[in-house]
């Protein structure tokens, strides 16, 4: 067997990760951000630098959350029209999902050359910048569809932490529950490596070290820049060894109800890693002895694997408590809906691309049975 390795991206990272723009061979800009980007004067990072290096650029604002396939058509007129030679994604993992979708569309296009693409994150959670998975929504259908290509990966990420300061205390445990989820899917992943294995431990380390302490208090810069960090890498990991069917559920059900990506992720993920682990089952379950070293990590009692795994569990749902993020849908109408529509999201969960990276294989009855346990 054979399995590869490969971070494409060349990453700069620290306080003065944005400093590095005037390095790079960029003249014409088109910067993808979102409104409140504008309003609030954000954008101005970036905007400020390149007008200081004498970069033309135009700005595509209209990014929402779970941006559309819509939204993306319309991106790719504008870069039609104003043909940059860099596509530049400023913002949470929306703004980078529609513009490597943007950008990667347009390319195949009959463009003379792909637009050099630049990702800088603003949240602490997707990994996008790393990654060639964009998420788009179909407002019609009520789905999201993961598209993955290599060719979306961005050639440069500048990971700044200072931007990720007024990040608000709800969307920061939303997106470090998201980290937490990226770096134990990749870990028990059947293509896991050593590579992916390293990552995902430090990402996973980092979440339980300073999540709580970013929540706490937004100012906290070494918390944030860690939790920047950790999302990167995470990133990279399940790039590399692949997502499962926590992320294979959670997209459904985020399209569903309008719940934050990271959220749906954190609602699912105990419930998913008993599952996987095979816990109150017999038989051989990979994925038990994989969380098992991962309980170790963490501290967690490992007497025995099950044991272990139970209080990886515990100590997931004890972050969640303390990061504000409820165990169950505690909304009557959203618990109604899962009910009504349960058919429906397992068969999109079964359908789903990252399902197929799990290590467990799951029938419609047991997909049926983990939404349940939400509501």
């Amino acid at each position: 067997m054979i399995t590869t390795f490969s971070v494409p991206t060349t990453i700069y990272l620290g306080s003065k990760a944005l400093e590095q723009l005037p390095s790079l061979p960029i003249h014409k800009v088109l910067l993808v951000c979102d409104p409140f980007l504008i309003q609030s004067g954000g954008v101005k990072v970036v905007t400020d630098r390149l007008e200081a290096m004498g970069a033309q650029w135009e700005l595509f604002d209209q990014i929402v959350p779970d941006p559309t396939v819509d939204l993306v058509s319309a991106g790719v007129a504008r870069i039609l029209d104003y043909r940059p030679d860099t596509l530049l994604a400023l913002g949470g993992g929306s703004a980078m999902d529609a513009g490597k979708a943007i950008n990667f569309l347009y390319s195949q296009m009959g463009a003379a050359k792909k637009p050099l693409f630049i990702a800088i994150p603003t949240t602490s959670g997707t990994g996008s910048e790393v990654t060639s998975f964009s998420v788009l929504s179909d407002t019609q259908a009520g789905a999201k569809y993961p598209l993955v290509d290599d060719r979306m990966l961005p050639e440069f990420a500048l990971l700044d932490p200072s931007l990720a300061l007024s990040v608000p205390s709800q969307v920061t445990a939303d997106t470090g529950l998201d980290i937490l989820t990226h770096a134990m899917e990749a870990y028990v992943s059947p293509s896991a490596s050593d590579f992916t294995d390293a990552l995902a431990e430090k990402a996973l380390a980092l979440v339980f070290a300073y999540l709580p302490r970013a929540v706490k208090n937004g100012g906290d810069f070494e918390a944030r820049e860690r939790l920047h960090n950790a999302s990167c890498m995470a990133g990279i990991a399940f790039n590399n060894a692949s997502l499962g069917i926590c992320h294979g559920m959670a997209h459904p059900l985020g399209a569903l109800l309008h719940l934050p990506h990271g959220r749906s992720n954190a609602l699912l993920l105990p419930h998913i890693t008993a599952f996987n682990a095979g816990l109150n089952e017999t038989g051989d379950f990979p994925a038990r002895t994989r969380y098992a070293a991962l309980a170790k990590l963490t501290g967690g009692c490992c007497y025995s694997e099950t044991v272990a795994v139970q209080s990886l569990i515990r100590k997931i749902q004890n972050l969640m408590t303390e990061t504000g993020i409820p165990h169950k849908l505690e909304d009557a109408e959203q618990r109604a809906l899962v009910s009504e529509r349960l058919d429906n999201l397992t068969e999109a969960a079964l359908a789903d691309r990252c399902t197929g990276g799990n290590p467990r294989s799951a029938q419609p009855e047991q997909v049926k049975k983990l939404y349940q346990k939400l509501i």
